[in-house]
């Protein structure tokens, strides 16, 4: 098993793609313990990993997220948003969480927010005389929210991961709290920094604007809402929905914003695509490498350890987000989540906690990795697309960060802020 870890720590280092380091590392395990025999079993293992209907909805939601980008709904969410704040001291960046937290609400990955957000929201900011540093660490820090406002491709790995002890649904519906509490920890973020720097305000507008910006967003917020509500009332499954946000996100490009050509399908399918196989070839290399671990009895291994150690439930998710912090600074958030949930999901049902509660903990860990250098996706994505050194991103992520580590704790230990819908749900 050494020879396992210090090549995966080598290939990390030289920066390999980490879907390719789980898969070199399990043939690395199996040629170094002389399992030839294994070999045999990977491919099929490898394909029964992707044969999951909850993995359905993920290529369904990115294709949700390009049609929204092609169909004109991002600029129209962020007309409402600057219709409705724009004239509040520091409005834009008001603003700028805003419609993260209404882009969440349909596209579902932070770093395609990030992609999107940061073409948008941070050249505008800057025309008005906000200082590239701050509003490219806003967008980046306000991505956090879309893996917790449904739908959620993080949301959907860990119920596949955790083996059944939870569904997508639940798990969708226990992010939304969590993740309002993040926009309100940014606002008053930037509340305090819009005093501070006095920074600028635009006129008011007409209430006649601010409802015609309404109603035009209002068909694109017939997604989420249809999302919501057909999983809250037990209408169509977590995948069924993401098909069904995908055919109400064609039908208003289309027909009501008129802004979705033809000739944009191909792309829009391409896209689709690369993305879809690059998760899906991630579960699979990550599949064989837990075989691997398990294998080796490495989950046994460090259950054992960890409750060797832990006194009681509070002690362990305190170790569980040092852990998972730690871990989301050096590897991608979904890899993390396949490879650990396995190991930790047992653990925490042992101590008796909530698996609703704790998914929604886990997730906002890892997905705070993409704030934290040196492997920040999210720190990389905005910087190459605003034109800002990561130096000066990552300094001026920082307050976001603390920010973002109190709304952490304040999830951990009050479990009811993730668990409270999905019981009244069951009544």
């Amino acid at each position: 098993m050494q020879f396992t870890l210090i090549g995966f720590i080598v290939l990390i280092a030289f920066g390999v793609p980490i879907a390719f380091v789980l898969g070199l590392i399990t043939l690395i395990s199996i040629a170094t313990t002389g399992n030839m025999a294994m070999l045999y079993s990977l491919p099929s293992r490898m394909f029964s990993s992707t044969l999951n209907f909850g993995l359905v909805a993920i290529p369904l939601f990115i294709l949700v997220g390009e049609l929204m980008n092609y169909g004109g709904i991002t600029r129209r969410l962020i007309n409402f948003c600057t219709a409705l704040l724009g004239h509040v001291r520091g409005g834009l960046a008001y603003v700028n969480v805003l419609a993260n937290a209404m882009a969440a609400s349909i596209m579902g990955s932070a770093n395609a927010q990030i992609a999107v957000m940061s073409k948008v929201m941070v050249p505008e900011m800057e025309r008005q005389g906000y200082k590239k540093d701050f509003s490219t660490a806003l967008t980046v820090s306000s991505s956090v929210m879309g893996p917790l406002i449904p739908p959620s491709m993080p949301f959907i790995l860990f119920a596949v991961t955790a083996n059944g002890a939870v569904s997508i649904a639940a798990l969708f519906i226990a992010g939304i709290i969590p993740g309002i509490l993040f926009g309100i920890a940014f606002a008053i973020l930037v509340s305090f920094f819009a005093r501070k720097h006095n920074f600028p305000k635009s006129e008011r507008v007409k209430f006649s604007v601010i409802s015609k910006s309404f109603l035009n967003i209002l068909p694109a917020m017939i997604i989420p809402g249809a999302i919501i509500i057909g999983i809250m009332t037990g209408a169509f499954t977590a995948t069924e929905s993401a098909a069904i946000a995908s055919l109400v996100a064609i039908l208003v490009g289309f027909f009501l914003y008129k802004e979705l050509k033809l000739k944009d399908i191909p792309k829009i399918l391409i896209n689709t695509t690369v993305n879809s196989a690059i998760v899906t070839f991630l579960v699979a290399t990550a599949s064989i490498f837990g075989w691997i671990l398990t294998f080796e009895q490495i989950p046994q291994l460090i259950a054992d350890y960890i409750m060797s150690i832990v006194s009681g439930p509070m002690t362990f998710l305190l170790v569980v987000n040092i852990f998972l912090l730690l871990v989301g600074m050096f590897m991608e958030g979904a890899a993390a989540m396949i490879i650990l949930v396995p190991i930790l999901m047992p653990v925490a049902l042992s101590y008796g906690i909530d698996p609703l509660h704790f998914g929604v903990i886990v997730v906002v860990n890892l997905t705070i990795g993409i704030l934290t250098p040196p492997v920040g996706t999210g720190l990389f994505i905005a910087s190459s697309i605003v034109d800002i050194t990561l130096e000066r991103l990552i300094k001026s992520v920082i307050p976001f960060l603390v920010a973002a580590l109190i709304v952490l704790l304040i999830i951990t230990y009050i479990p009811s802020i993730s668990t409270w819908i999905p019981s009244q749900m069951t009544k």
